[in-house]
């Protein structure tokens, strides 16, 4: 397990990295999935440590652009205002089995009728 976490970041944060965090960081929030991030003293380092899978379409886009310097103050400072026709944010679900499936699909579920298909056929040719 040691040397998982030493090598490899696909399962939690590196050794390397908690080592950073502990000497450098500074924790500025956590967002709704427990994503807690953090920068340096001089706020040119910003990072997240992630709660659960790492993939970075789990970042809302507010702390993905504090993440990025878009904005100076981190949401848990200065939150974006949210308008009345936005969803709440979903990661990415592509390659998993919640993933959107239009009508038709061969992922769709077997049963399931499939509509507004119809297959092409050739032009009839004169004299066919």
């Amino acid at each position: 397990m040691f040397v998982k976490r030493l090598l490899t970041w696909w399962h939690s944060q590196t050794l390397g990295t908690q080592l950073y965090t502990w000497r450098k960081g500074r924790k500025v929030g956590e967002d709704e999935q427990g994503n807690v991030f953090f920068e340096t003293a001089d706020g040119r380092r910003r990072w997240v440590i992630y709660n659960g899978p790492i993939e970075a379409s789990r970042i809302t886009p507010d702390w993905h652009g504090w993440l990025h310097h878009t904005y100076s103050d981190p949401p848990s400072v200065d939150p974006l205002p949210k308008q009345e026709w936005e969803r709440p944010h979903v990661e990415n679900l592509t390659g998993r089995p919640e993933a959107y499936a239009p009508p038709g699909s061969l992922r769709r579920a077997k049963g399931e009728a499939k509509t507004g298909y119809a297959a092409w056929q050739p032009p009839q040719q004169a004299g066919d």
